[in-house]
C-alpha cells in the first residue's frame, strides 16, 4: 500500500519537472463518511480544483473525482482525499484502522470545515490518532509556499463566525498527513462563483491554496 502511494507521488514529481514526458492520470477523491453529515457538499468544488491544478501545475489529474468510503481498500488508490460537510461524522473501528493505515502509508487527507463540522471532525480524527493532536501550522510551513505564496496563511473565503481562517495539521513522523482548514471554507471558494456569489479574487485565492495542498501532498513523501 505504501509503495502504491509512493508511486503516485513519483508520477506527480516527474510531471512537474518534465512536462514533455507522457504523464499517466491519477484521481483524487471525496470521502463518503457516515454519521449523517453532508459529505457530498460543494458539488462543483473538486472538478474546478482539478481543472485549475491541471492548468497551473501541469498535472494530469483525472477530471472526474472519485468517491471513497473510509473502510474501503480503494482508499489507497487515491493520493489525496478531501472531506467536507456541515454536520455529524462517525468513523467505525474498521474505518479508523483503515484511515490510519492510509495516512501513515503516504496518503493525505484534507478536511475542510463547511461550517458545523469542527467538533465532529476533531472527535473522529482523535480516534484515528489518539496520541496526536491538530496543531496550528505556522505561516512559514511549506504548505503555504508551494507554487503560490500565502505569507499570512489561509485566505479567508467565507465569514462564518468572523474569526480568522486557521490551518491545522496532524504531523506523523515529521510529515503533515492531514490538513484541516477552519473558518475558511476553501471548498465553497472552489465552487462555481455563481453558487455563492464568491468574489473572483477569493475564488482564485481558494483555488491557489487548494493547488498548494495537492502539490504538497504529492511531493512530501
Amino acid at each position: 500500500m505504501q509503495k502504491r502511494l509512493f508511486l503516485f507521488s513519483l508520477v506527480f514529481v516527474l510531471a512537474l519537472s518534465a512536462a514533455f514526458v507522457q504523464r499517466p492520470s491519477f484521481k483524487i477523491a471525496r470521502l463518503k463518511y457516515g454519521g449523517g453529515g453532508d459529505w457530498y457538499a460543494n458539488k462543483t468544488s473538486l472538478p474546478n480544483l482539478i481543472s485549475f491544478c491541471n492548468k497551473e501545475l501541469k498535472a494530469n489529474i483525472s477530471p472526474r473525482e472519485g468517491t471513497v468510503e473510509p473502510s474501503s481498500p480503494e482508499l489507497f488508490d487515491y493520493p489525496f482525499v478531501h472531506m467536507t460537510g456541515h454536520g455529524n461524522v462517525v468513523f467505525t473501528e474498521n474505518e479508523v484502522q483503515n484511515l490510519r493505515k492510509y495516512l501513515t502509508s503516504g496518503g493525505f487527507l484534507h478536511i475542510d470545515d463547511n461550517y458545523g463540522l469542527d467538533k465532529f471532525a476533531r472527535r473522529e480524527m482523535k480516534k484515528v490518532f489518539p496520541d496526536l493532536d491538530f496543531i496550528e501550522l505556522p505561516f512559514t510551513h511549506p504548505v503555504y509556499h508551494q507554487k503560490f505564496d500565502f505569507p499570512r496563511g489561509l485566505p479567508k473565503i467565507h465569514e462564518h463566525d468572523n474569526k480568522p481562517a486557521q490551518g491545522f495539521g496532524i504531523i506523523y513522523q515529521g510529515r503533515l498527513i492531514c490538513f484541516y482548514s477552519y473558518e475558511c471554507d476553501l471548498g465553497n471558494g472552489w465552487e462555481d462563483v455563481s453558487v455563492h456569489n464568491t468574489p473572483a479574487e477569493k475564488h482564485q485565492a481558494a483555488l491557489r491554496m487548494g493547488a498548494n495542498l495537492i502539490a504538497y501532498a504529492m511531493t512530501s513523501f
